[in-house]
């Protein structure tokens, strides 16, 4: 292989791992609802789709953050990625599971109820000053299903009584904050 296409080959892959980077720590901005997590993937500028709302890169922050009152939790996992570089511009399709802990209205459907969406984020990339973030979103939906009942957290873990407040996740006061922050063993 000559020098050219290898130093090319390993720029190809530090840009692809750079794209699933910014896909998963906005994942993980928008189950903290971190506002400063979110506008370090997305340029300014961007736009997205989601079906049941859309706009520009402020509407977007607006909607994520804080969240909705009724969505008590989401937890977001990113599957595979095709990503199809373009110079300093990308496509990437990244599936994705979308857990949220919703609290149901009222009747027979009263209490925190489980709810998983399966789909797919058609993301259009754009690299500047050496940093890929999203400059376009479309989000497309392959299936959704109710789980049921959530668990109480108070009751512990299938039984297992849970030894501190810090176990279940949240999207607000995550402990996983303090553990990269060094803060915590």
């Amino acid at each position: 292989m000559s020098a050219d296409i290898e130093s090319r080959a390993v720029r190809d892959m530090l840009d692809r791992e750079a794209i699933r980077d910014c896909v998963a720590r906005l994942a993980r901005g928008e189950d903290r609802r971190s506002a400063d997590l979110i506008r370090s993937c997305w340029w300014p500028e961007a736009r997205f789709d989601y079906g049941v709302h859309g706009g520009d890169f402020a509407s977007y922050l607006a909607w994520v953050v804080p969240g909705a009152d009724a969505v008590r939790n989401t937890q977001h996992l990113i599957g595979q990625s095709v990503i199809v570089l373009e110079g300093e511009r990308a496509r990437a399709e990244t599936h994705v599971f979308s857990y949220h802990r919703i609290e149901a209205g009222s009747g027979d459907q009263t209490g925190d109820r489980n709810t998983c969406i399966g789909g797919r984020y058609l993301d259009r990339f754009e690299k500047r000053d050496g940093l890929w973030r999203i400059g376009g979103r479309v989000m497309l939906y392959d299936w959704e299903h109710d789980w049921g009942r959530a668990a109480d957290w108070s009751q512990g873990v299938m039984g297992y009584p849970l030894a501190g407040d810090h176990f279940p996740g949240r999207a607000k006061g995550d402990f996983s904050e303090a553990w990269f922050a060094g803060e915590t063993a």
